[in-house]
């Protein structure tokens, strides 16, 4: 017999627990340092702008870094010096510094044929945008006709490797220019070149150019919640502010991301409320609220404590935001205009109480009858007559909890979707289960819409619910549902798996129960993306892989996936009068339209109801109709 010796590893020192949670706290925002300022990604998802950009900021960052050990190499702040770079690593710093200063002329060349003749819709051109360009453009300029008079006086044997500064230092000599000249020149032009590259690191906190320190500073720094998580109010019973009706009212985080903005208009850009001509835009609900900010600065009554509704806003521009998040997607800053938005929502439905009509209506809806189309409660289990199905009871176990939601108990349209669900999960032997009468409305539209009091409500009353069975997940058809029951429940403790039906219906293997003979859905169909289960929770591929599942390749729509376009139905919009000169839901049809499509596929109550209202409002039933991903696999069911 014999032993053998056993090692436990060492418990972990207080000390190691606090930088291990100090890591875990910083390395989010080391990460995006990297990836959003070093690399830019976000801005490279416009080729030209991102190339233009990407030359710009990197062959300043060279530039300057280039500077500071050229400066180090001077008695002149410090009693030492440094003895890099020596050898060949000058001649690859000579070269690296003239590639740097051609970016930048590159850059800002792009940008200026971009202003002056390319003129983007979205984008804004003010006084600042030529005086930054034009002093990123005077700098090199003068540094390589400087670098060229060094070259032309000194003639040392390394030239050829500063090309740049070789090839001007060439044409000064070809147009008379002696070394003994260029002597002279190089120290007007050495302390010409020093002067206005100070006049522009002064300049940079009264232009626009003061993004190159805030953006990078909100880019660390902004919340890293989950993308569809709206943040609590803690201990709303006691809190004193309720939403922000003022600019002082948002947190100082806030106020750097409205000073980060670039004014670039890429969130407008993607804006279905601005391309809808709605009287909105996340570009200027950032732009007004910063310039509120700047007008209160040396004032003895700061505008920034006024109210900035009636003045600043209208009662009602903060209500056309569907909440899409495609601004969000779109921002190279990192800022979050929905933030400020549902902030401002709340303080005029908890505070103030100048809401729109329909919207008081839906509240009211929610908090007498649990669900926003004020049909009574007990009427939640009607959609399932005939089914057969199981009403949970305390003390159940399941493998599955339905979380039902509002739309698939109580809109006509959306009944026969949650009926062609329950027959495929019944199909499949499903265990699985619905709360019944004791599922309310999980709060998602109310806390969009501001009411973040009634929203807190409802999350605490399904949890007490659900806590009283037992199961292994919650699958939901509504992505609205399931990003509120996956995403902003665990604010409340809860820590259950949350699936989309389409996830689940995908790791079921679906396909054994599915007929070639059966009724196939005929004509070309397209699928579009619910913004809430594509950019909010990056579910992309599950509804696409179930459509090929029932032998259905749908074709593409022109703005898909990340980029796809709003129904318009989000944040509250589905329950406001809108103009139907805006209807955002009008748009997207049209992108159905242009692909020629017959069927038009969701996995998302709302997108059905926003699609269905515009077909028939413009007349198309007969030529076009509207599905849920349940309703076509359902046909293709064995019988």
């Amino acid at each position: 017999m014999t032993a053998q010796a056993t090692t436990q590893p060492a418990p972990a020192t207080p000390g190691t627990n606090r930088l291990q949670a100090a890591w875990a706290k910083a390395s989010p925002a080391i990460r995006d340092f990297f990836v959003h300022v070093l690399g830019q990604v976000r801005i490279l998802k416009k080729a030209y702008p991102g190339i233009m950009h990407f030359m710009i900021f990197w062959g300043v960052t060279i530039q300057v870094i280039g500077t500071v050990i050229n400066i180090l190499n001077m008695l002149l702040f410090f009693p030492w010096v440094i003895t890099f770079p020596r050898g060949t690593a000058y001649l690859y710093y000579e070269l690296i510094m003239d590639i740097a200063g051609v970016m930048i002329l590159l850059g800002v060349t792009m940008a200026f044929i971009r202003r002056l003749f390319i003129r983007p819709k979205y984008l804004e051109t003010r006084w600042d945008d030529y005086y930054a360009l034009s002093m990123l453009a005077l700098i090199p300029i003068i540094g390589f006709i400087t670098e060229a008079t060094r070259l032309l006086s000194a003639n040392p044997p390394w030239r050829a490797w500063s090309p740049i500064g070789n090839l001007v230092a060439n044409l000064l000599a070809a147009m008379g220019l002696t070394p003994v000249g260029a002597v002279q020149l190089h120290d007007i032009l050495f302390w010409t070149h020093a002067g206005v590259a100070l006049i522009l690191v002064a300049s940079i906190p009264f232009t626009k150019m003061r993004h190159l320190v805030n953006t990078p500073l909100n880019i660390i720094l902004h919340p890293r919640r989950k993308t569809g998580e709206i943040e609590k109010i803690k201990n709303i019973d006691e809190a004193e502010v309720l939403g922000v009706g003022k600019v002082s009212e948002f947190t100082s985080q806030q106020l750097l991301s409205f000073d980060a903005c670039l004014n670039c208009g890429r969130c407008e850009d993607a804006c279905p409320s601005t391309i809808s001509g709605m009287d909105y835009s996340p570009r200027t609900l950032i732009q007004r609220t910063r310039q509120r900010m700047v007008d209160s600065i040396g004032t003895s009554k700061p505008k920034s404590d006024e109210e900035i509704f009636g003045e600043v806003f209208t009662d009602s521009y903060a209500w056309q935001c569907t909440t899409c998040g495609a601004c969000i997607l779109r921002c190279p800053a990192m800022i979050n205009p929905v933030d400020e938005v549902v902030d401002m929502r709340r303080y005029q439905a908890l505070t103030s109480g100048k809401v729109p009509k329909s919207v008081a209506d839906s509240l009211r809806n929610i908090e007498r009858q649990g669900n926003p189309w004020g049909i009574p409660a007990q009427d939640r289990l009607n959609w399932s007559d005939g089914l057969n199905l199981r009403e949970l009871a305390p003390g159940d176990e399941a493998d599955v909890l339905y979380f039902v939601g509002c739309a698939s108990a109580f809109d006509d349209r959306n009944k026969k979707v949650a009926r062609s669900f329950v027959h495929l999960l019944q199909k499949a032997n499903v265990n699985f289960g619905v709360l019944g009468f004791d599922e309310t409305c999980c709060g998602e539209t109310a806390r969009r819409m501001g009411n973040e009091y009634l929203f807190q409500v409802f999350a605490e009353q399904n949890l007490e619910a659900m806590s009283k069975i037992k199961f292994n997940r919650i699958v939901t058809q509504c992505p609205h549902c399931f990003n509120t029951l996956k995403n902003e429940y665990p604010q409340f403790g809860s820590a259950y798996k949350v699936q989309h039906y389409t996830e689940f219906l995908l790791e079921l293997g679906l396909n054994q129960f599915l007929s070639p003979d059966g009724n196939k859905v005929e004509g070309r169909l397209t699928y579009h993306d619910s913004c809430y289960l594509g950019r909010y929770n990056q579910i992309y591929q599950a509804p696409r892989s179930l459509l090929k599942m029932a032998d259905m390749t749908p074709i593409e729509l022109p703005r898909m996936g990340e980029n796809s376009f709003c129904c318009g139905g989000g944040g509250g919009q589905m329950w406001l009068e809108t103009d139907p000169n805006t209807r955002i839901n009008h748009r997207r049809l049209g992108d159905a339209l242009e692909v020629k499509a017959d069927v038009v596929a969701t996995a998302c109550p709302y997108c059905l109801i926003m699609f269905d209202d515009a077909i028939r409002s413009k007349g198309l039933g007969e030529q076009l109709q509207v599905m849920d991903i349940a309703e076509v696999l359902e046909r293709r069911l064995a019988v």
